[in-house]
């Protein structure tokens, strides 16, 4: 039986561009953004312990194979097609990665069909601060930025930029302090991540909740993988999906 045979497969569109779509649970929504190479075992994996924990999960396959495991190939494969697709800034400081909108668009859809006072986004990696973006849009009310690695962190203006353009910025920020917190996840010493964390403690205050662990590994909450980050991830949903609007 394949890793991906018991959720239901579906697409949405919004914009023009269209992305395969992998639903399981149910309860209140959350948003599972794949980390690069795409939706490796363990991404499969961390997606089915939020649907026992009694969410409707949905995962966008952006690029890669799903199911494909984690390696060089699969990595290189993944980073070409990164590297030439539109929807990605993979360098430019602020700037919203185009392919936010397309996700916002999905949150809604998805707190349509399910209802509560919102859904949860987590991105990983690459896709890490796509969840940030993600909070321009009301109906996200639970973000969660695992590792966020872009721009890349090619130097230190790039490491420490957000991927958000100012506009965007500015309404993360005043949705922060309404009372919309960001859940943040990293190895403390992991330079893909560079200087960000540092960047959301400045721009958001008490509303940036670090959860940060020794070492210089990466994957918090998969191929790296800490017990305690995927429990704050779930207590995370926990208190702002089950809470009445």
């Amino acid at each position: 039986m394949g890793l991906l045979d018991s959720w239901t497969l579906g697409e949405h569109s919004f914009g023009g561009v269209s992305h395969p779509t992998y639903r399981k649970g149910a309860g209140p929504g959350v948003v599972v953004i794949h980390e690069i190479p795409g939706m490796t075992p363990e991404v499969i994996g961390f997606g089915e312990e939020v649907v026992a924990a009694g969410y409707t999960v949905v995962m966008p396959r952006l690029f890669g194979s799903p199911g494909a495991a984690m390696g060089p190939v699969t990595v290189a494969k993944a980073l070409r097609q990164v590297c030439v697709s539109n929807e990605f800034t993979k360098l430019a400081m602020g700037v919203t990665t185009p392919v936010a909108s397309w996700l916002r668009s999905l949150a809604r859809e998805l707190h349509d069909d399910v209802g509560g006072p919102g859904v949860g986004a987590i991105g990983m990696c690459f896709t890490g601060g796509f969840a940030l973006a993600m909070m321009v849009d009301t109906s996200v009310v639970a973000p969660v930025v695992a590792q966020p690695s872009a721009p890349f962190a090619v130097s230190p203006r790039r490491s420490a930029d957000l991927n958000l353009s100012p506009p965007d910025l500015a309404v993360v920020k005043k949705r922060a302090a309404g009372g919309c917190q960001v859940l943040g996840l990293r190895y403390r010493s992991d330079r893909a991540v560079g200087k960000r964390f540092e960047t959301l403690t400045r721009e958001l205050g008490d509303a940036f909740i670090k959860v940060e662990f020794k070492g210089a590994k990466h994957s918090t909450v998969t191929t790296h993988r800490q017990q305690e980050g995927v429990d704050r991830v779930l207590a995370f949903f926990e208190e702002k999906l089950h809470t009445p609007a």
